[in-house]
């Protein structure tokens, strides 16, 4: 049987991410999504075309995606036939990033409204036609699927995270000390550690 990864990366990652999950899942195709979409919208489009491509190598596919890369998987991968889903720091709660933003900015609902769009000086473009694709598409999501997030993650609430789990009844772990971006040696031994076992 043919086994394949699709590792789907977060902003401002990058497909060559995957390279550590080769080792993790031996016997599998192991292949980063190379993606443009910047918008869950957009990745509805792209993501789909490239897992059919990837899925038609298989018989059997799993993806591993990390942050926002989880929540355009979310959106765009519900219908396709994965077999497992792991979760490295999903976001979960769009709507109530995109609040915490404009509240961060000083910007409110009605000044989004009349703008369309607008800067942040923290390099952000918040944006009224994101935030209200994001309440008329709540997540559904009825794959398999494990998450792992840090207590410390300053991203997502974890309640946020809890609720989705609970939800889609997803297997939750998460690392006291770990952070929304798992990258220092502790925190890597430990989605390691998380992936195998």
């Amino acid at each position: 049987m043919s086994k394949g990864l699709l590792y789907i990366h977060g902003k401002n990652g990058s497909p060559t991410e995957a390279e550590h999950y080769r080792e993790l899942f031996p016997g599998y195709e192991v292949v980063g999504l190379d993606y443009a979409a910047e918008t869950p919208w957009e990745a509805q489009a792209e993501f789909s075309r490239k897992f059919d491509l990837f899925k038609a190598r298989h018989d059997h596919v799993e993806v591993a995606a990390n942050s926002i890369g989880a929540y355009f998987a979310m959106h765009s991968l519900s219908k396709k036939t994965i077999e497992k889903a792991y979760f490295i720091s999903p976001i979960v709660d769009m709507e109530k990033l995109i609040g915490d933003m404009m509240t961060m900015a000083g910007v409110s609902e009605a000044q989004l409204i009349e703008k369309g769009r607008i800067e942040t000086s923290f390099g952000e473009t918040l944006s009224w036609e994101y935030l209200s694709w994001v309440r008329d598409h709540p997540v559904s999501w009825t794959i398999p699927t494990a998450i792992l997030c840090g207590n410390n993650d300053l991203l997502q609430p974890l309640q946020s995270i809890r609720d989705l789990a609970d939800r889609i009844g997803a297997e939750l772990t998460v690392m006291e000390g770990g952070e929304h971006w798992f990258h220092t040696k502790e925190q890597m031994a430990f989605l390691d550690s998380w992936i195998t076992k």
